[in-house]
């Protein structure tokens, strides 16, 4: 692959730099600072937004609808015939529902497990009934509206995926996508890594990645399950894969990723990445657009060098993207 990069298929944009959840896997809550991507600075970066063909923004964050005026960004995608994705915790979709349905295309929901172990783990008493209303307002707006769930594979759920699975069916979603917790990249506000204390204490020990074991064949195994669950067998038994690796049962193995070729990731303080876990290719606060960051001296010398089988940030990723000209976006 060219180290310059003629087309940006994903950008992935975190709006609000908040959260409404303190969830035991991540650390985003933990911000003070409420900033945020304002209408004239995405207005700046519409140009490179047109130039390098962006199809599809994935609004994550932070919860993207803690953000002032939200919507008047995604109208200026929208207008640009840009698809948009909501990445959202559930707990202010009831109160945006009209809007949502307006202008966002689909939205993906934070679901970590039957409501008890889901609230446990958002650490917000009426989490899961929060998410439920949201859901249901939303589908009032329009009743097929796309929403899908995704939930990360973790200590406090690794032994509640199959309930998982049917609490995403009880709520009326339309599939649910599993992912292993990231335990040491350095993403969602922890610049300086976890250490080896809070790795294990979302990370499994033996006697548990027996039964996220367990769990993942019964799934395999379920035809219902199977019926709405995203991945496949194979991707499914890469989290179990994931936790032995951690343990040292196994060497970490990168997933099939193409992420810094057609994606990147705008985060809310104008720091530019290749993907959610590696290093900053630049800034927009430096005065320059999207796209001369992205090709860039930084930029094409990290692609030019990057060897995704054997780097240890992609051996160890969590969250891989891989984009196919004919399908829309895929994960790896």
């Amino acid at each position: 692959m060219s180290p310059e990069i003629q087309a940006l298929p994903v950008l992935i944009v975190n709006p609000h730099s908040r959260c409404n959840c303190r969830c035991t896997m991540c650390d985003i809550w933990k911000t003070t600072d409420a900033l945020e991507i304002g209408a004239d600075e995405l207005r700046r970066q519409l140009a490179s937004i047109e130039q390098m063909e962006v199809e599809w923004v994935v609004l994550s964050g932070g919860e993207p609808l803690m953000h002032s005026d939200l919507f008047s960004l995604c109208r200026a995608l929208r207008e640009r015939g840009v698809r948009i994705t909501l990445l959202s915790t559930g707990l202010l979709i009831a109160r945006h529902a009209a809007a949502v349905a307006e202008f966002i295309d689909d939205v993906i929901v934070s679901l970590d497990g039957p409501a008890a172990v889901h609230d446990w783990i958002r650490g917000v008493p009426g989490a899961f009934e929060l998410l439920a209303a949201g859901i249901r307002t939303l589908r009032k707006q329009t009743s097929r509206y796309p929403i899908q769930g995704r939930s990360t594979v973790q200590r406090a759920n690794c032994a509640h995926l199959r309930d998982t699975v049917k609490a995403a069916r009880d709520l009326g979603l339309d599939s649910i996508s599993f992912l292993p917790a990231d335990l040491t990249s350095t993403a969602f506000n922890r610049p300086e890594g976890w250490d080896a204390a809070r790795q294990q204490h979302v990370g499994l020990n033996a006697e548990e990645l027996i039964q996220l074991q367990a769990e993942i064949e019964a799934i395999i195994a379920d035809s219902e399950c199977r019926g709405i669950v995203v991945e496949p067998a194979d991707k499914l038994r890469r989290i179990v894969e994931h936790f032995r690796a951690r343990l040292g049962l196994t060497v970490p193995r990168a997933p099939r990723c193409n992420a810094p070729w057609v994606s990147a990731v705008l985060e809310v303080d104008g720091t530019v990445r290749p993907c959610f876990f590696q290093p900053p290719i630049g800034s927009t606060r430096e005065g320059k657009n999207l796209m001369d960051i992205l090709n860039g001296p930084r930029a094409v010398a990290f692609r030019a060098g990057l060897d995704v089988e054997t780097n240890p940030i992609c051996r160890n990723c969590v969250c891989s993207l891989y984009w196919k000209a004919e399908r829309p976006g895929t994960s790896a």
